[in-house]
């Protein structure tokens, strides 16, 4: 089973690791939306680690004047052609005074304070303002069609900010906090796993260059559980379309949009690399029993009948398919995460964020074929 803590771990650490990774070098998805609103000046908060490139580039796309507002430390050799405002959301907004903007969008906010403080400076100062904010904002994932009515966490009694203890609920605080300094203007974002080019986590990557390996490949339960990510360049385009279509409320934006799964997304890896991998389905509690974890260990997947997270990998995306999202086929992006992981220095790719260890997997498989085959394909 996955525990709130680990997965509220995982998915803080998809962000925090973000701030250590250069962009992605591969083109970004257009956005498809009438030529009608386009901006004029767009302000990202954040903006250099692995959503912000994405989203930098295809503002600049529209030829908007896109502005930084971050503390340099993450990647600031990033975008020198942009203006880049400095400061400190804990405390520091003096160089968002008396600045316009047609849209803010926020990448960066983890505490309600930081968006309550940004979101009400700029409440007379833009137009539109974007939360990127998480599924994990949501009290239960445990059944599978989690629609964006479904309640959120509640902040904790007594209120603490730590993380990633509280990372839901932090997130669902930091929704309303935009969403009442701008009513009626702010656009909520909840992505389920990002992924793609750019990737600091892993989580995905960790299929395409498992599979490329070729041999015998652990694989979790079976091939039909449910598999949700969504490309951080499709991300990206469906955030800008929201905002030139004036779409506010919110969003759940994960994919494909049409349902994927294991067996299909490890089936595409194989063909992707034209690799000899035999997959090898071993059962939940045959997992559980020789300590195989989902999500950081058998990376994406999650188990259909765990109590807390069932319903993670089948989040309900109707909402955002109406408005527009599109989703490019998941070839495209295993081939584009590969590409990125080979230009990544040796060093970097010896030492993985996340997936199985080899030794580990070889060992598990050994124990099992010994005992009984799996289901393997």
């Amino acid at each position: 089973m996955i525990r709130r803590r680990e997965f509220s771990l995982g998915m803080l650490g998809a962000m925090l690791a973000g701030c250590r990774d250069a962009r992605p070098t591969t083109a970004p998805a257009a956005a498809e939306a009438p030529p009608t609103n386009v901006p004029k000046r767009v302000l990202i908060l954040g903006g250099t680690g692995f959503l912000g490139p994405a989203l930098v580039e295809q503002a600049q796309a529209m030829t908007a004047e896109v502005t930084l507002f971050n503390r340099g430390k993450t990647n600031p050799h990033l975008f020198p052609e942009l203006e880049k405002l400095r400061g400190d959301r804990n405390g520091d907004l003096t160089a968002l005074e008396g600045r316009q903007f047609d849209w803010v969008l926020d990448t960066s906010g983890q505490i309600p304070r930081q968006v309550e403080a940004t979101a009400g400076l700029l409440a007379d100062q833009a137009q539109r303002y974007v939360f990127v904010s998480s599924i994990s904002a949501y009290a239960n994932l445990s059944v599978p069609g989690v629609q964006e009515g479904g309640p959120t966490i509640a902040m904790p009694e007594p209120y603490s900010e730590e993380m990633p203890q509280h990372y839901g609920a932090l997130k669902a605080g930091c929704e309303r906090a935009a969403e009442a300094a701008m009513p009626g203007r702010a656009t909520v974002i909840r992505p389920g796993l990002i992924v793609g080019p750019g990737d600091p986590t892993d989580r995905f990557t960790y299929w395409p260059t498992r599979v490329a390996r070729g041999g015998d490949v652990l694989a979790p339960n079976t091939p039909d559980d449910a598999a949700q990510f969504i490309d951080v360049r499709d991300l990206a385009a469906f955030i800008l379309h929201t905002q030139r279509t004036e779409q506010g409320g919110t969003f759940n934006v994960t994919g494909p949009t049409e349902p994927m799964t294991m067996g299909g997304l490890l089936a595409a890896c194989k063909t992707v690399t034209g690799s000899d991998a035999s997959f090898h389905w071993v059962p939940t509690p045959s997992l559980a029993e020789h300590g195989v974890a989902p999500w950081m260990e058998l990376t994406v997947w999650v188990p259909p009948d765990d109590a807390e997270f069932g319903g993670m990998s089948r989040v309900s995306i109707s909402k955002a398919i109406e408005g527009g999202l599109k989703t490019r086929p998941v070839e495209e992006t295993i081939a584009d995460t590969l590409a990125w992981w080979e230009t990544l220095p040796d060093a970097r790719r010896a030492q993985p964020r996340a997936g199985l260890a080899s030794q580990k997997e070889q060992a598990v498989l050994a124990s099992l074929l010994e005992r009984q085959p799996s289901s393997a394909a």
